[in-house]
């Protein structure tokens, strides 16, 4: 125990500890228990659980009925800007790469009305006929991504539930039905899985997750997709490189993936595609 020392400053020490052992220990494998580790840093038991279930719940340890407290399996990350780390340029997805193997399930594949909310989104009338197909997304193996995708039906005839899972969307647009997506507007929020993603990811109800909206255009401005994916908090994560200008004007970011200056056309947007090659 540390003399005068705060309850904050008590988490702090004893979350510096853990993240540490996280570092050193290899993926899979177990902490330290509880006594031990309460000898170790002075703590109750009580304190040093409200510690651990925090970074449980940020997806780096992962506790066993029974068994103990293991190391979690890395994040996937997402990279906003150029190909993710190992790749070499035109071999990442999109404008950013993303980390591990992606695979898809089709698990509905319709064609509806678009709706005057998707209707709105995709600049067409609520009557006209659009794809809407849902898919599971697995990176190396593991449910990762719950996603729905929104298409006008007369730009892609003859598209299959199989051609997704066998085939990137984009490359498909390019190749079959010559549309070339020349950029997207995007949005990343905070949210939380409902009863079916939550079943379908293999985490609890109300688990933290990450709500993606994607906008994508073709050349002549038409939007081609409307896409909704909802990915696991506990397992994805976003990562940027920014290249900061060398001289100041007001927070511009040069070869950067955002910025704070209104004067930068898209600043507020993110240009990029997470798991489709084109």
């Amino acid at each position: 125990m540390v003399s005068g020392e705060s309850r904050w400053e008590k988490r702090e020490r004893i979350r510096t500890h853990l993240l540490d052992l996280v570092e050193e220990t290899g993926t899979g494998r177990p902490i330290p228990g509880e006594r031990q580790l309460c000898e170790e840093l002075g703590v109750s038991r009580p304190t040093l659980r409200s510690v651990v279930d925090d970074l449980v719940r940020d997806g780096l340890l992962v506790r066993e009925h029974g068994r103990g407290v293991f190391v979690a399996r890395a994040k996937v990350a997402q990279h906003l800007s150029g190909p993710a780390p190992g790749q070499g340029q035109g071999q990442g997805l999109g404008v950013g790469g993303v980390d591990g193997t992606w695979a898809s399930r089709t698990l509905d594949f319709k064609t509806v009305a678009a709706g005057p909310r998707i209707g709105r989104r995709l600049g067409t009338a609520p009557s006209e006929q659009i794809l809407r197909i849902t898919r599971l997304r697995t990176v190396d193996g593991d449910p990762m991504c719950v996603e729905t995708l929104h298409v006008p039906h007369a730009l892609v005839p003859g598209l299959t539930a199989r051609d997704l899972e066998t085939d990137s969307f984009y490359r498909l647009l390019s190749r079959r039905y010559e549309i070339l997506l020349t950029d997207a507007s995007q949005s990343i929020e905070p949210t939380v899985v409902d009863e079916w993603e939550a079943e379908l990811l293999g985490v609890s109800v109300h688990t933290p997750a990450l709500l993606f909206e994607r906008a994508a255009r073709a050349a002549d401005g038409r939007v081609v997709e409307f896409t909704r994916s909802v990915y696991r908090g506990d397992r994805y994560r976003i990562f940027t490189r920014l290249s900061l200008a060398a001289q100041p004007d007001g927070g511009r970011v040069v070869d950067g993936s955002w910025s704070a200056a209104t004067t930068v056309p898209g600043a507020d947007t993110l240009v990029f595609d997470p798991y489709w090659s084109s």
